[in-house]
């Protein structure tokens, strides 16, 4: 058990004796402000899992993994921690967004206990309750909130992962036996990668395609029982296990086969489609493509749950390296005394722009999570709202998972050996949040799916407008104007008004300056991209080859877009402060994040004629004093994310390391007091010379 006292006053020692300002943040306040919308449940969810039961135990293989983390699901289950987002005539509590943040914050106590219950409620569960009807939630429900019924969420296949489109397993309907015959064609077509697969599972929501009276009408949702009660899974299911992976080991992934496997023609989860007895097929949703999209998006949660997760496993890391490197000494200064790690300029560097974006990311996070809310408790659920809910997902989630793996990683070198040993959470923590990138939609692919939408979006603007014109927009205009006012967000709420604090910032590099050079080069990506790939006019052969071509630019202007997202969220959390000196400090955040943006693509504001060199080169300059502005801040910032001893659960963050420099310091004050100190041989060669 890590000592809470004996951490806090160590961190305040350290922070205390470096802080030569006046100017201090409000911890508990900004502490609000990152919790966001769902700070109660959050808090709710964070004391749950104080209790060591929780906690991943790092001493276990594979198997024995697997079972402890099947064992919390059930400790969930006695909590009421999972049934937020189920109806509340089957005991739930219809509240969307609090279901996610409390999924979220079980990051902190083991990330496989957090992914696998995001599989049993969030994914099969939730395909039942979204894609079903009140049917299918009398039946199955009840069972899937009591884990009396834990199943597999089967989409992904071999041959197939982000194309679902694509994949390869049929349900083919027969109306004699008014049954459903579900079938794995071939090897490409198996179920993979799926949480509960191997072992747990008793029963699967199966993606696959409906095909009756020789028509297919695309991918549907499926109830598929695996196992009889006897516990022996059923004729024609085949199942294997995945085994060992690169992390969240205390998931059971697997694959599942079907050999012709008969269902009732009812266990269809037929909310947006239906196949009569006679085999007749009818959806209030005429077109396929839109149908099938409208499908899948009401599965967006998964995705606003790993943004969400990984943005605080990012925090998690940098709270243990930053409290560390305000402890740690290495070298001799001209003091005599040895340096503090987070009083050198490059270590600056590598944590501070990093818990900048961390910032940036949970503000965005919540932003995004209330838009969730909205659209899955009725209240702004509209084709319109959805179709931004979708946009918003693909777009922060690969910013946040890989600036996850990005920031631990680098936490960990910035701790040294220390920082390698698995019981201070970083190697730990970036082996699990590995599959982050990839899983739910990989990210490459989920920005593509973002920059089609601003493509779209951009042609929206201008149909039938002619090159001339394009061009003369292309030049005039931003991207808040063109893009933002679609939905996403609104160009005139962007920027709040900062007063004083703005002017801090140096001449040329304030918030609106910020605002139009990240703006600007969305904008002119877009445009760009817009220009060369209208040459192909109606010839697909060519618009597919010219795509193909800019799609990698057409990626990076999406990333670009998720980017500039951040910073107005960032920008809009500021004006929610009260409190000047919280404002104050956190400006100076929001500007790291913002100048590093800028930074990371010096050359693109060079080459296009948005920065001179001078102003380019003062980009840099700036950041640096920042880092050293924000540096008697640190601990207190990351003291806002709110986590407790037993939520970090490394020694490197307990205040020990406070001690052993207190002692070593101590010891050396003492020794040249007592004056038997032996004489250095370089001071001693020194005096002999004068």
């Amino acid at each position: 058990m890590v000592d809470a006292a004996l951490r806090t006053n160590a961190a305040n020692s350290a922070d205390n004796s470096l802080d030569d300002t006046t100017t201090r943040i409000d911890v508990d306040a900004v502490g609000d402000l990152l919790l966001g919308t769902w700070a109660d449940t959050r808090r709710e969810a964070r004391e749950m899992i104080k209790d060591p039961a929780f906690w991943r135990d790092d001493s276990l293989g594979k198997d024995e993994h697997r079972e402890r983390v099947l064992s919390q699901m059930h400790l969930l289950v006695q909590n009421k921690a999972v049934h937020r987002a189920f109806p509340k005539r089957l005991g739930g509590e219809e509240n969307n967004g609090g279901n996610i943040a409390g999924f979220e914050e079980l990051v902190s106590a083991d990330p496989s206990l957090q992914i696998k219950s995001g599989v049993q409620w969030g994914l099969f569960g939730s395909a039942v309750l979204q894609l079903g009807t009140a049917e299918h939630h009398d039946r199955w429900l009840p069972g899937i909130m009591s884990l009396e019924i834990p199943g597999a969420f089967a989409m992904t296949e071999i041959g197939h992962g982000s194309d679902v489109a694509s994949i390869g397993t049929t349900a083919t309907y027969d109306p004699e036996a008014e049954e459903f015959v579900i079938n794995t064609p071939f090897r490409a077509a198996t179920k993979e990668y799926l949480g509960n697969a191997a072992l747990h599972g008793i029963a699967a929501t199966v993606f696959a395609q409906l095909i009756t009276n020789g028509v297919n009408h695309g991918v549907h949702c499926f109830y598929v029982p695996l196992r009889g009660e006897d516990g022996v899974d059923l004729p024609g299911i085949g199942r294997e296990d995945d085994g060992l992976k690169g992390g969240l080991n205390g998931i059971d992934n697997g694959r599942l086969s079907f050999d012709h496997v008969r269902i009732p023609r009812t266990n269809l989860l037929n909310r947006y489609g239906d196949v009569a007895a006679d085999g007749t097929y009818s959806s209030a949703i005429d077109s396929p493509g839109r149908r099938f999209f409208t499908m899948l998006g009401t599965l967006v949660q998964g995705r606003v749950s790993l943004d969400g997760a990984a943005s605080w496993a990012s925090a998690l890391g940098l709270d243990i390296a930053i409290t560390y490197a305000t402890q740690r000494r290495q070298f001799n200064g001209v003091s005599g005394e040895e340096t503090t790690l987070l009083d050198y300029g490059k270590h600056q560097r590598r944590l501070l722009p990093r818990l900048a974006t961390t910032y940036a990311q949970l503000f965005a996070h919540d932003e995004f999570l209330q838009k969730f809310d909205g659209v899955f408790s009725g209240r702004t659920d509209t084709p319109q709202d959805r179709e931004d809910l979708e946009t918003l997902a693909a777009a922060l989630k690969p910013l946040s998972t890989w600036h996850a793996l990005d920031t631990l990683q680098e936490c960990r070198e910035a701790c040294g050996g220390a920082g390698f040993m698995f019981e201070n959470r970083f190697v730990g923590l970036r082996a699990d949040l590995d599959i982050y990138v990839t899983f739910e939609g990989d990210n490459n692919i989920l920005l593509q799916l973002v920059g089609k939408r601003l493509l779209t979006d951009f042609a929206r603007q201008f149909k039938g407008a002619d090159a001339k014109t394009l061009a003369k927009y292309a030049v005039g205009q931003t991207a808040g104007r063109v893009f933002h006012g679609a939905g996403l967000r609104q160009f005139g709420q962007a920027v709040a008004d900062l007063g004083s604090t703005a002017r801090s910032v140096e001449n040329g590099l304030r918030a609106e300056q910020q605002h139009e050079l990240l703006t600007d080069r969305v904008q002119q990506m877009v445009a760009d991209i817009a220009g060369r790939l209208r040459a192909a006019g109606k010839d697909k052969v060519l618009g597919e080859k010219l795509f193909n071509e800019n799609q990698a630019e057409l990626i990076e202007a999406a990333r670009a877009h998720g980017e500039l997202l951040q910073w107005e969220a960032f920008t809009d959390a500021l004006g929610r402060i009260e409190d000047e000196d919280s404002k104050t400090v956190l400006t100076w955040l929001r500007d790291l994040f913002g100048l590093q943006l800028v930074e990371k693509h010096l050359a693109w504001y060079l080459i296009n004629g948005r920065l001179s060199a001078q102003r380019a080169a003062s980009v840099s300059r700036y950041i640096d004093r920042l880092c050293a502005r924000l540096r008697p801040h640190a601990l207190d910032l990351v003291k806002a994310f709110g986590y407790e001893p037993e939520h970090l659960r490394a020694p490197l963050a307990s205040g020990a390391e406070q001690i052993r420099q207190d002692e070593a310091r101590a010891y050396y004050a003492d020794l040249r007091a007592s004056g038997e100190a032996p004489v250095d041989e370089k001071a001693l060669k020194k005096a002999r010379q004068l």
